[in-house]
């Protein structure tokens, strides 16, 4: 079989133009300041480039404080990973100081919360324990827990609201770190989202399914209520990757077919990788037609605080 042919190509005959003529999407104006030893926050705030990431962080920085001075809602929805790694206290300034309305939290983060609260440290060592099958079986945390949910249930409260209480009424000694407390002493909705069997707190003996089902309903319900608040306003997903990214969803869905039209939101989602329903449920499905998406990457313990030091300064 004879070899193809290749007829050379004259490339002096390529057609350029003139470099200024042509739309650049980075311009002198969007580069980033060097940064002074002693600058302060919104001077560094400021000084960031206006760029991808950094321009969509200074973007939602703005619309949360836009929101907040509105007086429009702010819902936080979260799993365990933020207070995992440190950042209980500043969601809780932000709930002190009513910019953040509401919090959503999924099984894992009631745990973690009551453990901080109960003795200032939490995340056990889950490959130390599995093994000899003690994982997950700490006594006061699947007690304390379990016995506030039943009894919340008993007294018509969701989840979150019957946890938060019993920490209140238990005096635990660090409960200034519990974000259900605090929305309890302050009077805000907290919301958790539970799936069975994905908690510790199911395997042991006085878990009962019954309450987790009723409260955990009843939190679907308040989270609604506070969903049909949301137009024009912003919801926060951090590090939930299934449960709240779905749970919202169904919300949004619900609440407009109560006719609340929940349009031109501002949604949000922050985590270390980027997943499909966060992708899908929260960035993308409900801000069709109106309103605006966000996806920011990122390690939390650095991104929070960051982004919070950009609200505060846009305020």
């Amino acid at each position: 079989m004879p070899k193809k042919l290749f007829k050379p190509l004259d490339f002096s005959k390529v057609k350029t133009y003139a470099a200024k003529k042509r739309f650049s999407k980075v311009q002198t104006s969007a580069l980033g300041n060097v940064i002074q030893r002693g600058s302060r926050v919104r001077t560094f705030v400021e000084g960031l480039p206006d760029i991808l990431a950094a321009q969509s962080l200074k973007a939602i920085a703005s619309k949360i404080a836009q929101t907040h001075a509105a007086d429009r809602t702010v819902l936080l929805g979260m799993g365990a990973h933020p207070i995992k790694v440190g950042l209980s206290p500043l969601i809780i300034d932000f709930m002190k100081k009513g910019i953040i309305d509401a919090v959503a939290l999924n099984g894992a983060g009631i745990i973690h919360d009551f453990e901080l609260a109960f003795m200032g440290e939490t995340s056990e060592d889950v490959e130390a324990s599995l093994k000899n099958g003690s994982f997950g079986m700490a006594e006061e945390t699947g007690a304390f827990i379990n016995h506030a949910i039943t009894v919340g249930s008993t007294q018509g409260l969701g989840i979150g609201a019957a946890v938060g209480q019993a920490i209140v009424e238990a005096r635990l000694k660090h409960q200034e770190l519990s974000i259900l407390a605090t929305a309890a002493r302050i009077g805000i909705p907290v919301t958790a989202h539970i799936a069975i069997g994905t908690d510790i707190i199911h395997m042991h003996p006085k878990a009962d399914g019954k309450a987790l089902g009723d409260g955990s309903l009843r939190d679907f319900h308040t989270l609604t209520c506070v969903v049909a608040t949301l137009a024009n306003g912003v919801y926060l997903n951090f590090g939930s990757a299934v449960i709240l990214p779905e749970v919202f969803l169904k919300a949004v869905s619900l609440a407009r077919n109560l006719g609340h039209p929940v349009q031109k939101l501002t949604t949000v989602n922050l985590d270390f990788l980027a997943h499909y329903r966060p992708m899908t449920n929260v960035v993308k499905r409900p801000t069709l037609g109106s309103g605006r998406g966000y996806h920011l990457t990122g390690h939390m313990e650095i991104m929070v605080p960051l982004l919070f030091a950009a609200v505060l300064e846009s305020l």
